[in-house]
């Protein structure tokens, strides 16, 4: 269904890390060190500025993969995991994009369940790359009927 997909990847698209949003991202999580949220702490550290909570590349763009359409609503968030070069920090700008690793089904009591394995990337604008996020989305047996590949 979504084997075609794989190794297909976006654009990359920039971001920059703006202080406001790595405050209100803290907030909502509820972080509370003040490497992430206390200006002068994190000046007066090895690394001189706020630090990025680890989960907080999930609110970038990642532009997207041409023909790939997901349905908005539906899908099942399977698993995630963050891998870091260097920190993430305020000020960073950062060139992101997504790609396809894989795609496979299994058979499940509800019917045929895709398992859709996205990776993220970030690199800074020398083209090193600070972090990966690879994720699962779940798509049912509805979703993957609704879908016209």
């Amino acid at each position: 269904m979504l084997y075609e997909f794989i190794g297909n990847r976006s654009s990359k698209v920039t971001n920059v890390i703006e202080k406001g949003a790595v405050l209100k991202f803290a907030k909502a999580i509820g972080e509370t060190h003040p490497m992430y949220i206390d200006e002068n702490y994190a000046k007066n550290s090895s690394i001189s500025n706020l630090l990025v909570p680890a989960t907080f590349p999930v609110t970038l763009d990642y532009g997207t993969i041409p023909g790939l359409t997901l349905p908005s609503v539906g899908l099942i968030h399977g698993e995630q995991s963050f891998h870091y070069h260097r920190p993430l920090v305020v000020g960073d700008v950062v060139e992101c994009y997504r790609e396809v690793k894989d795609y496979m089904e299994k058979e499940a009591k509800s019917g045929t369940l895709g398992m859709l394995t996205f990776t993220d990337y970030g690199e800074d604008e020398q083209g090193e790359l600070i972090f990966e996020n690879e994720r699962v989305i779940i798509l049912t047996e509805t979703v993957r009927k609704e879908l016209s590949y």
